[in-house]
């Protein structure tokens, strides 16, 4: 098979499309013939070397897709050949055929395509969490979204409307704004005073979603007394360091989540990820796909990625048989 590799870690020059041995099946794993990959900047930060990676190169990077079965290992009946099925959390997905272990798959309903599940699921799942887990978000609540032009944040902004809050969107320029307004936010930009505006407009929002970071005292400003900050990335840089007297002498809070610690149990794993596909199967969630590249020029969604230009998520798709 063929899958998007690295022998070296760098920018996305490093990448290479090559042949490489199918992977091994095993008991409790599915063989996936891949339709649909997602890219993730968690993609991006193992190809720079930021994160560890197990085993030796070539690396197969990715974590997220959709496609369908081709084999089966021993050990399960919930599954047979041709299902189609998703998913968020499990690793070697940029590659033509991928070994997935059952508890990891999702099964896709009919209406859900291969693309739309690749472009929804750990955006999805992360921006569902954030409302449920990290903040229990409450009608006619106010709420802040950083960079909302990103997959995270298109569907953060679309949920929490669906919840009945106001929700004020930042992103970083017009063209993302139109995206970003049309989704329901109140946008702001960030090359404008975006803390003042947002305290002019709301009198502090009940709650801040920070993914960048560097910006996370920033977002304490924006929240009111006895608010609460949500932070879950660094796309950024790394945020400064919270003092906790500020927190008690405001009153405010201050949450971190990761999706992998609700994610416990194939059960939780499919309910969650059921609940969405109903949201968009009624027209309520909107799932949108920046743009669509073969696995073989995979190096170019990197780079689009990279450059912050693109408004929702980039998939990759395996190439076309000669």
């Amino acid at each position: 098979m063929y899958a998007l590799t690295f022998s070296r870690f760098g920018g996305p020059d490093v990448l290479e499309y090559r042949e490489v041995p199918d992977p091994q099946l095993l008991p409790g794993t599915a063989l996936v013939e891949m339709e649909a990959i997602g890219l993730n900047f968690a993609d991006v930060y193992r190809r720079r070397g930021d994160y560890h990676l197990v085993g030796q190169p070539p690396y197969i990077a990715g974590y997220e897709g959709a496609g369908r079965i081709v084999a089966l290992g021993d050990g399960d009946t919930r599954f047979q050949i041709g299902d189609r099925v998703a998913f968020a959390d499990s690793p070697y997905a940029q590659a033509e055929r991928v070994c997935v272990p059952f508890d990891h798959l999702i099964p896709l309903p009919r209406e859900i395509s291969s693309e739309t599940a690749a472009a929804l699921l750990l955006q999805g799942l992360t921006a569902q969490y954030l409302l449920r887990d990290s903040h229990a978000l409450s009608a006619g609540q106010t709420v802040l979204v950083h960079a909302a032009a990103g997959g995270v944040g298109l569907l953060l902004v679309q949920l929490a409307r669906l919840q009945g809050a106001r929700v004020f969107g930042l992103t970083s320029s017009e063209t993302k704004a139109r995206a970003v307004e049309a989704a329901g936010a109140e946008v702001l930009l960030y090359t404008q005073p975006w803390v003042e505006q947002v305290l002019t407009r709301s009198g502090g929002v009940d709650v801040a979603f920070d993914a960048v970071g560097t910006t996370l005292l920033q977002s304490f400003e924006t929240v009111r007394t006895g608010g609460h900050v949500v932070f879950y990335g660094m796309a950024g840089g790394n945020p400064p360091l919270i003092d906790p007297r500020m927190l008690m002498d405001t009153s405010k809070r201050l949450t971190g989540g990761d999706l992998w610690n609700v994610l416990t149990t194939p059960q939780e794993r499919r309910a969650r990820a059921a609940a969405l596909f109903e949201l968009v199967s009624a027209g309520t969630l909107n799932v949108h796909i920046a743009a669509r590249f073969p696995l073989s020029q995979g190096a170019e969604g990197h780079r689009l990625l990279e450059s912050r230009q693109s408004i929702g998520k980039v998939l990759l798709l395996p190439d076309s048989p000669e």
